[in-house]
């Protein structure tokens, strides 16, 4: 489904540059259609993205419907407007969450 393909699509795109960069483990908690449990990992060597819990706590923890999810990774959904508007529920660092943004 979309969002498998989406992840299948940040997966090609983790650079060790974006690793190092970044140093953080993002959780996404998604509902509706493709849902679940999904994460990225900027963190551990060579990074990885995929379904189910990260191998390591996750620094970000991010709530939304996977279709607001799969907006947002293709640029149709700002992730500021979706978090203010309340579409988006982060917790944990916010500064990492910010960083992940920019490489959107």
């Amino acid at each position: 489904g979309p969002v498998a393909e989406t992840f299948r699509v940040i997966q090609g795109a983790v650079t060790e540059e974006y690793v190092r960069s970044t140093q953080g483990v993002f959780q996404f908690e998604l509902s509706g259609d493709g849902g679940g449990t999904w994460y990225i990992d900027l963190k551990t060597k060579g990074g990885s993205a995929g379904f189910g819990k990260p191998s390591v706590t996750a620094d970000v923890v991010m709530s939304m419907s996977s279709a607001d999810f799969v907006k947002m990774f293709a640029g149709k959904l700002k992730p500021t407007l979706a978090f203010m508007t309340g579409r988006l529920r982060i917790k944990g660092n916010m500064a990492l969450a910010i960083k992940l943004e920019k490489m959107l």
